[in-house]
């Protein structure tokens, strides 16, 4: 039996403990509704929560919220099924320079003319580490795309280097190349990528628009699946397609778009993906295919950070029983 003096010892103690956490609760909300709904606690809060989130955070830790936040289910590494854990499963345990030098989207460029031929690149025109070489003399009359190599998005489309403010660009870069993109979402292969500018030809259409960007999402050395993302810089939409092209209906994050035309030449596009795969076991090869002339974009370890967004979310599993890790 359990003495009176002990009972009440311990009643005191779980009062205590849920007073503790009552209070914690409620300190919780206020700093949460101050944060949401003022704009005073927005400017205060907002460096700390940045400084939390990708200073503080342990990588493991950070994935791990994110991915129960985004995709509503949790990470599981110990016996990973769906595409996004197995994703995030390689993220964590097969980790080489091969990775960091292939998401490097200069340094890539070495890797496909090996694999596969230096006609599959897109023209350089200029490369630097210096944002003030950026000017108009040392840039084509032609179009042209100002990036950099060590992480996505950013990009500057040029039609007309004349209707452009240069110092602004020059702004613009020169914070891009102090940035790490690998804390934005703990793409660990981005972290040890040496910063740099490139510029290339803009790719366009016989109609001068951007053309269609084909995803090719290599399972173990092979092309499983095919999403196309069509209107990019107008109204991004995306379809998926099997290896043989037909339409899957399922959208990964974004809206379907319209009924898009088997691109021509669509097998020599799989054997190519499939050549610069083989060295991985889960890639997705992105390649672009204009007036029957086929360049290669980029190779993505990590599509939508390991956070991809499935609907219907079976396809998450379907998916994942493709990739085979051991």
């Amino acid at each position: 039996m359990i003495s009176f003096t002990a009972q009440f010892k311990a009643m005191c103690t779980n009062d205590k403990r849920h007073k503790k956490i009552h209070y914690m609760n409620t300190i919780r909300e206020l700093i949460k509704h101050f944060y949401n709904y003022t704009k005073v606690g927005n400017i205060l809060i907002s460096p700390a929560m940045w400084l939390y989130r990708y200073h503080i955070l342990s990588e493991k830790e950070y994935i791990k919220q994110t991915f129960k936040n985004i995709l509503s289910y949790e990470l599981n590494l110990d016996n990973p099924k769906t595409l996004n854990e197995k994703v995030h499963w390689l993220q964590k345990n097969d980790r080489t320079p091969l990775y960091t030098l292939c998401s490097d989207k200069y340094a890539v460029r070495e890797y496909v003319k090996e694999k596969i031929g230096e006609q599959y690149l897109i023209p350089l025109v200029l490369q630097t580490t210096n944002p003030k070489e950026i000017i108009p003399d040392n840039l084509p009359d032609y179009p042209f795309i100002i990036k950099t190599n060590h992480g996505c998005g950013g990009h500057v489309r040029v039609k007309d280097k004349s209707k452009i403010d240069w110092n602004r660009i020059q702004k613009h870069l020169k914070k891009s190349l102090k940035s790490n993109f690998y804390y934005q979402f703990r793409e660990w292969q981005y972290k040890n990528i040496k910063p740099c500018i490139i510029v290339e030809k803009l790719l366009l259409d016989k109609n001068s628009n951007i053309p269609y960007d084909y995803k090719f999402h290599c399972f173990n050395g092979k092309v499983e699946i095919i999403s196309a993302d069509m209107h990019r810089y107008i109204d991004l939409k995306r379809n998926v397609y099997d290896k043989d092209w037909n339409f899957i209906d399922c959208r990964m994050r974004l809206e379907n778009g319209g009924k898009v035309k088997k691109p021509y030449m669509l097998n020599k596009m799989k054997s190519l993906a499939e050549a610069l795969a083989q060295d991985f076991k889960y890639v997705r090869v992105d390649l672009y295919n204009i007036d029957s002339k086929i360049y290669f974009g980029e190779l993505t370890f990590s599509p939508a950070a390991g956070f991809q967004q499935f609907i219907p979310a079976k396809w998450d599993r379907i998916l994942g029983n493709k990739l085979v890790l051991h």
